[in-house]
């Protein structure tokens, strides 16, 4: 006997029992018998499945080696799929159709609903996945996207979490960091410092070039090959720029805050021993002031 006929013989078989236990004309005791066969069907497949399928594919997810991060995606699917098949099955018990069409029917629509119920989470987890397999940072890298920047303290196949430096916690989507352009200072071994020291028309260029490569040579966190450099760049309204740039390694935003900020100490605390001044922007007010009223006021312009 094919599946078909089994089936409906199994809602026919309730609906008998139930025509001959309660008088239900025919036709009412076939659709009740088959909605009961139907919720019957699909409540032991699903049990079934959640006890026997579910801790089978979590055993294959746990060989693999995934985290729970990961995991997680995984077993929402596998148990919509459970609930797909139940359903799928029990209508073709029930005599709703071929198990083949219920299934096809069900996964279409479960489908369609997931897919406009869930875009930006399977955005995000197309995303994740980007980013596990084209590794633009890591954990514990220091990042920086769309005006942001912070430590990246965990990755998820969802989220990325970045502690800032001000200790807040981002939790970001992942299609927010594939979409746009993210930069991370630190994904090389070695990382290029500027700063542009401003010193008077009147100052010794020279000697202010001496004194900002001397004290980047004197320190050890600061790399000598490649050794610093310093080159005029700006000609600005009230100063003279020499923009210094040097190498640090194995690069952290603490290192390179700390690096930069007592580098240009010591540079500042040198040129005023050699009397280089770094101007200030002055600006000279030109005009007249008129006081109403008052017959000598002509003294004020």
């Amino acid at each position: 006997m094919s599946l078909p006929l089994q089936a409906a013989g199994a809602s026919g078989f309730v609906g008998g029992w139930l025509q001959s236990a309660t008088g239900l004309a025919p036709s009412y005791a076939s659709a009740v018998g088959a909605a009961i066969t139907f919720i019957v069907v699909a409540v032991v497949l699903y049990v079934l499945g959640k006890v026997t399928f579910a801790p089978v594919a979590n055993r294959v997810m746990d060989r693999r080696g995934l985290d729970q991060h990961a995991k997680s995606p995984l077993q929402m699917v596998v148990s919509i799929g459970i609930v797909a098949v139940a359903i799928g099955v029990a209508f073709a018990f029930a005599g709703y159709g071929n198990i083949l069409t219920a299934l096809a029917t069900v996964a279409a629509a479960a489908t369609l609903a997931i897919g406009f119920a869930m875009q930006d989470v399977i955005a995000n987890f197309v995303a994740g996945v980007f980013i596990y397999t084209d590794k633009p940072f890591r954990i514990g890298d220091w990042i920086e996207w769309d005006g942001n920047s912070g430590v990246v303290e965990d990755i998820s196949l969802r989220v990325t979490r970045v502690r800032t430096f001000d200790n807040e916690l981002l939790t970001v989507p992942n299609s927010n960091l594939t979409d746009g352009v993210i930069k991370n200072p630190v994904a090389k071994d070695k990382l290029r410092v500027q700063f542009l020291f401003g010193i008077g028309y009147d100052d010794d260029i020279d000697k202010a070039t001496e004194i900002i490569v001397d004290e980047a040579e004197k320190r050890d966190d600061i790399m000598d090959d490649p050794g610093v450099t310093v080159r005029l760049t700006e000609l600005g309204d009230s100063y003279v720029g020499l923009k210094s740039r040097f190498w640090i390694a194995d690069p952290s935003r603490a290192d390179f805050v700390k690096t930069r900020g007592e580098y240009v100490q010591t540079v500042k605390e040198r040129f005023d021993e050699a009397g280089i001044d770094i101007p200030y922007p002055t600006r000279t007010l030109e005009g007249e002031i008129d006081v109403a009223g008052d017959p000598d006021a002509s003294h004020l312009k």
